[in-house]
C-alpha cells in the first residue's frame, strides 16, 4: 500500500446534510472522484494513543503531544492489490465510562455508523481501557445491525512493558472471541505493526464491497449450457430418412 495523497482535516463532525459536511466531503474527496472510498473510525478510551497512531499510518511519523481531539478527519489515497482506493480515517474524542456504560455521544455514534470498519485500540498500560474493548465492540454492532462490520483491535504501547498492566495474549483472546483480527503495536517504535493493522481492514473492505457475482451473471449460471449437436447421430438420422424415402418411391 502507498501514501500518494496529502493529508486534509476537519476539525469536528458535521451535522450529517449540512452545508459543513456537504463541503468536508468535497474537499476530502477531491481527487478522488471515481475511486472507492474506504471508510475506517478510530475508537477507545482517552489517552490510548488513538491519533498518534492514525497519524503514524497516514505519514509514517510519530509525534509524542497531541492536544486532546475533537474529531479529525484524514484523507489519504492508497494502493491495495493494484487499486487506488481513497482511504477516509476518522479519529474520535476518548470514550468515557460510568456506573450504567459507556458514555457515547450523538457525534461518536455518528460516526461509528458513517464507518465501513472500525479500529478498537486500548493501552497495554491501561487496564480500564482493555476492560472497554468488550462493550465498545457490542456498541458498534448495534449500530450496523443486519451487516457485521470488519473491526480490528489493537493492543498499543507495547514498548511500555515497566508499566503493562494487560498482557497482550489478554488483548488476543478476547479479539478472538469477537471475532476480529487483533495486533500489538508501539505507535511509537514500529511502523510496520501500524501498517499491517491498517491494511488488513482495508483489504477485508475492500473485499467486502466487491460483490462475487452480478445478478446477471447468477441467473446466466442457472441456466445449462446446452449440449453440443452430435455429428454422427444427426448423419445417421439423415440416412435413415433418406432411405425411408427411397422406399416409398420404389414401392409406388
Amino acid at each position: 500500500m502507498r501514501l500518494i495523497q496529502n493529508m486534509c482535516t476537519i476539525a469536528e463532525y458535521p451535522a450529517p446534510g449540512s452545508a459543513a459536511a456537504a463541503a468536508a466531503a468535497a474537499d476530502c474527496c477531491a481527487g478522488a472522484a471515481g475511486r472507492r472510498l474506504v471508510k475506517i473510525a478510530v475508537v477507545g478510551a482517552s489517552g490510548v494513543g488513538k491519533t498518534a497512531l492514525v497519524v503514524r499510518f497516514l505519514t509514517k511519523r510519530f509525534i509524542g503531544d497531541y492536544e486532546r481531539n475533537a474529531g479529525n478527519l484524514y484523507t489519504r489515497q492508497v494502493q491495495i492489490e493494484g487499486e487506488t482506493l481513497a482511504i477516509q480515517v476518522q479519529d474520535t474524542p476518548g470514550i468515557q465510562v460510568h456506573e450504567n456504560g459507556l458514555s457515547c455521544g450523538e457525534q461518536l455514534n455518528r460516526c461509528i455508523r458513517w464507518a465501513d470498519a472500525v479500529v478498537i485500540v486500548f493501552s497495554i498500560t491501561d487496564y480500564k481501557s482493555y476492560e472497554l474493548i468488550g462493550q465498545l465492540h457490542q456498541h458498534v454492532q448495534q449500530l450496523h445491525l443486519g451487516t457485521r462490520l470488519p473491526v480490528v483491535v489493537v493492543a498499543n504501547k507495547a514498548d511500555l512493558l515497566h508499566v503493562k498492566q494487560v498482557d497482550p495474549q489478554l488483548g488476543l483472546q478476547l479479539a478472538s472471541v469477537l471475532g476480529c483480527s487483533f495486533y500489538e503495536v508501539s505507535v511509537s517504535e514500529n511502523y510496520n505493526d501500524v501498517y499491517s493493522a491498517f491494511h488488513v481492514l482495508c483489504k477485508e473492505v475492500s473485499h467486502k464491497q466487491q460483490p462475487s457475482s452480478t445478478p446477471e451473471k447468477r441467473r446466466t449460471s442457472l441456466i445449462p449450457r446446452p449440449k453440443s449437436p452430435n455429428m454422427q447421430d444427426l448423419k445417421r438420422r439423415f440416412k435413415q430418412a433418406l432411405s425411408a424415402k427411397v422406399r416409398t418411391v420404389t414401392s409406388v
